[in-house]
């Protein structure tokens, strides 16, 4: 009889049995670890808090160096088995008596048939389409080789540690496909936390794995018919039947789902309830059927996953329903059961370690010498070839499925399982550092960077042709190559606001360069030539340890013209005739700053475009329920953490932001600006109607001399008026008074120069949230400094718009600005102030935490008690004083901060 069958009929039994219990319960003095059959679920929670517990602790300190959690969950299990746990007096009677292991089985086989439903969901023929032939090629080198090996060594095998009763070729089987067999699901945990999905080498691994996965488990199938059959016929009806079975649920059921996924809107909107119905009846209806057979029942789910229509993301939507109460509670009780049938202590002489060594090698040379070979006569390098044959060797959870497979059906003796599974644990623990040795970063190729062509991923991000990238200059401060960052819906209004805005004035540039060539023959004129608009939409989408998350980065070729967000940016440049190209990254939470930084420096671009919504003071996260970037991570806090060192402290969406924008300041080798959106801040004011004037309040630094250029390109919109105030913090005999006007007749000709005692680095901090840490600046680099301030100020404060030399674009954008000089002892209380003046106001800073000129600490925390704001820090610590003391009064509707590229870091 069929495993999972007759565990049902054992079951139901016991629960036909059941009586009445006391209600007393632990205060009447009863044990509740003693197990009662006709009540088993007190046990059978104990049970599972040990399991879960046990894996999720182990699974953090593995997780530091990078291996897949399945290790953890495997080796949970070996411990709370008879190697280790087992050993303690009592341990097994009183957690894990035998009569409770039926139960346990029970719904471990439920979660695994659930598990195989999920891997059936991920198995999409798109993936094979794309590489098909040397997909294949590599897929059947690497499973050719292996079970050859295998079916070799199972003659020794079988002569010294199976009995005679068990049938030569039904152990030479099991034997050959468990050496044949790749972890597919272990696989893409390794891809995603190497970062090597979008590279040559992870697409041929995933597209070999998925073939070699159906080939695989039809191959166990078959193995299993074998077994359960009763004479040679027998088998061949039954492989007959199952081919039959599976032809009808291609052919007729698959067409029934897809419409009635259409019929009942689950395309388009999701999966109805209805439709979940149908689909969980339509599982256990499979299993059932392959396992009355004479099949296991976990080919039948793993069909039903096959057959559920890929069409509006359906396959994806039904995997994030069901994936985590299976990785997190199914799956451990299932190794936790492999666990119990491992005994390590069985390998208690030199024969047998010398077997279990023999296993282990001739599994890891079979699959890396097959695949190796494969993929080095398919045209890649040995370097890439060799990295293909590591990671096909990966052997995880799906071996321990046939390996499981193989002892219930009593093909394997304990001893042996154990030493196939010790040969699994080994392989999928090679894997992760031997890719890393084989296939470093600097490496690495990409394959597809969905929007980008193909490149090397290397230390200084690949090369490019430098002539995209022209000097800004005096002529010229136009920026007009951009890298947009899109992540949140809500943010979609800003960013396309910021980009009209700093979109340059072509028209102008086209008149200018035919005067300018038609007056003279000299070539130097051609530096002002109409430059070509260039926007890059960058979508970010954060890739997770979840099956789904990875499903995701597998349709990316399809995302990409579906995604919202880049819908809606590409239909905004259209309406604005702004040449726009959209490209979309899948890559895990920590690599998403590193990704923003890469993307603009081989698009050349000149300025990143980021929005940031700053954290609410005393309220609830303002990012809840929002499409944030990194959203899974919101409610991943895991407290063991702390013992790991892993924690990352405040676990909030906003602060999270907070740390990708900080990531991007930090990586960036291009200027950036970010646009914070201050209007769910408690005292910002909204205001209604006109339009924005801006206002700089300029302090001097790198940072603040990009916010001058940046002011001046936004004035070349004739619609724009600005205010640019350099302040000085300078101590005063009379006090401060209010600044009659923020406007002036005439511009100032004077430069003010801060005072030596004044140059102080930003203050660091590593409490909590750390801060930027950048090199302390010697007297010198301060010099060069303080002239290019003043060199930079002069140059459009001071500048003559008489001058016949300059262009007529920048001549109309300097007569936009009115600039003015400001001393006060509390410059931040007189900028805000001054800004105060104008109903709405777009307020210009740099961000300053590098060579800032004024040290604002102490001013900005009085600011911070004046309105009485608390949990500033985040804040202060992403855009710098200046912008925090903005953002905290309120007087700014919109503020936009500006960092200067070339920021070395520490």
């Amino acid at each position: 009889m069929p495993e999972f069958s007759d565990t049902i009929i054992k079951v139901f039994h016991g629960l036909k049995k059941r009586q009445a219990t006391g209600e007393g319960g632990l205060l009447t003095g009863s044990d509740p670890s003693a197990f009662n059959v006709s009540d088993p679920l007190r046990l059978w929670i104990i049970q599972l808090g040990v399991i879960i517990m046990m894996a999720q602790l182990l699974s953090l300190g593995l997780g530091r160096i990078k291996q897949p959690k399945v290790i953890a969950e495997v080796l949970g299990g070996i411990l709370l088995g008879p190697t280790a746990f087992g050993r303690i007096p009592g341990f097994t009677q009183h957690i894990f008596p035998s009569q409770s292991l039926p139960y346990l089985s029970l719904v471990a086989n439920i979660g695994l048939c659930l598990f195989l439903f999920i891997i059936g969901l991920e198995i999409d023929a798109s993936i094979i389409k794309r590489n098909a032939r040397m997909s294949a090629i590599v897929a059947l080198a690497g499973m050719a080789l292996p079970f050859g090996l295998g079916s070799a060594l199972s003659v020794p095998l079988y002569h010294h540690f199976i009995d005679p009763s068990v049938q030569f070729t039904h152990f030479m089987l099991f034997t050959g496909v468990a050496y044949s067999i790749t972890a597919f699901p272990v696989l893409c945990r390794i891809l995603t936390e190497l970062n090597l999905l979008d590279t040559n080498v992870g697409v041929i691994v995933l597209s070999a794995g998925v073939g070699n996965d159906v080939v695989g488990w039809t191959l166990l199938a078959l193995s299993v018919a074998l077994v359960n059959a009763g004479s040679g016929l027998t088998a061949l009806w039954i492989l007959l039947t199952c081919v039959a079975f599976t032809i009808f649920l291609l052919l007729v059921v698959k067409r029934a789902m897809l419409w009635l996924a259409r019929a009942t809107g689950s395309t388009d909107n999701g999966p109805t309830t209805f439709y979940m119905t149908v689909v969980m009846i339509l599982l256990w209806a499979c299993a059932f059927f392959t396992d009355i057979v004479g099949v296991n029942a976990i080919f039948g789910a793993f069909l039903a996953g096959i057959i559920v229509p890929r069409e509006g993301g359906l396959a994806i939507a039904l995997t994030e329903k069901l994936e985590d109460m299976v990785t997190i509670i199914f799956l451990p009780l299932y190794f936790t059961l492999s666990g119990l049938n491992t005994n390590l202590g069985l390998l208690d002489n030199g024969i047998t370690w010398a077997f279990t060594i023999a296993i282990a090698c001739l599994a890891f040379c079979g699959k890396f010498c097959g695949c190796t070979i494969a993929s080095r006569m398919s045209g890649f390098s040995w370097r890439e070839a060799s990295t293909i044959g590591a990671l096909m060797s990966c052997k995880g959870l799906v071996e321990l499925i046939v390996l499981n497979v193989g002892l219930s059906a009593g093909i394997l003796s304990q001893r042996v399982f154990s030493m196939f599974v010790l040969e699994a644990l080994t392989l999928t623990f090679m894997t992760t550092p031997l890719v890393s040795a084989l296939y470093p970063p600097e490496r690495r190729v990409i394959a597809t960077s969905f929007g980008a062509s193909a490149q090397t991923r290397g230390v200084e991000g690949g090369d490019f042709d430098a002539d995209k990238k022209p000097l800004v200059n005096e002529d010229q401060p136009w920026r007009y190559r951009f890298t947009v960052v899109l992540d949140k819906l809500e943010h979609m209004p800003c960013m396309m606001a910021l980009t009209q805005l700093v979109r340059p004035p072509v028209s102008d540039f086209s008149s200018s360069t035919t005067v300018s060539t038609s007056a003279t023959s000299d070539p130097t004129p051609l530096k002002h030539k109409t430059p070509e608009v260039n926007i890059s939409a960058l979508r970010l989408i954060e890739l997770s340890d979840r099956t789904s998350a990875v499903m995701k980065l597998s349709a990316a070729d399809t995302l990409i013209h579906t995604d919202p967000l880049l819908s809606i940016f590409r239909m905004f440049g259209e309406l604005n005739d702004l040449p726009v190209s959209t490209s979309l990254t899948i890559v895990p939470y920590d690599d998403l700053a590193h990704n923003v930084a890469d993307h603009a420096k081989r698009n050349a671009s000149q300025l990143i475009l980021l929005p940031w919504l700053p954290p609410s003071a005393g309220s609830v996260d303002a990012s809840e329920g929002a499409t944030s970037t990194p959203r899974q991570q919101k409610f991943d806090h895991n407290p063991f953490e702390v013992f790991f060192g892993t924690s990352r402290g405040d676990k909030s969406a906003s602060v999270l932001h907070s740390q990708f924008i900080r990531g991007v300041f930090g990586q960036s080798e291009t200027d950036v600006a970010l646009f914070v959106d201050p209007r769910n801040y408690p005292n910002t004011g909204t205001g209604a109607g006109g339009s924005h004037h801006i206002f700089l309040p300029f302090f001097g630094g790198p940072d603040d001399r990009l916010a001058l250029e940046f002011v001046v390109q936004l004035c070349a919109n004739p619609k724009i008026n600005a205010t640019v105030v350099r302040m000085e913090k300078r101590e005063l005999e009379t006090p401060v008074e209010r600044p009659p006007t923020a406007r002036s007749d005439s511009k100032v000709n004077t430069i003010s120069f801060a005072l030596p005692h004044q140059h102080r680095l930003t203050v660091t901090s590593t409490i909590g949230f750390p801060d930027s840490v950048y090199g302390q600046p010697n007297t010198h680099m301060r010099l060069l400094s303080e002239t290019a301030d003043s060199i930079t100020w002069s140059r459009y404060a001071n500048r003559d718009s008489s001058e016949s030399d300059m262009p007529a674009p920048l001549r109309a954008a300097l007569s936009r600005i009115d600039f003015s000089n400001l001393a006060s002892p509390v410059p931040l209380h007189a900028a805000i102030q001054r800004a105060s003046m104008y109903k709405r106001v777009l307020v210009v800073a740099g961000r300053s935490k590098r060579l800032a000129v004024e040290d604002h600490h102490a001013e900005l925390n009085g600011l911070v008690e004046e309105y009485r704001m608390v949990g500033h820090e985040v804040m202060r610590k992403t855009i710098g004083d200046v912008a925090t003391a903005f953002v905290v009064s309120g007087c700014a509707t919109g503020m936009v901060v500006l960092q200067s590229a070339n920021v070395a870091m520490v």
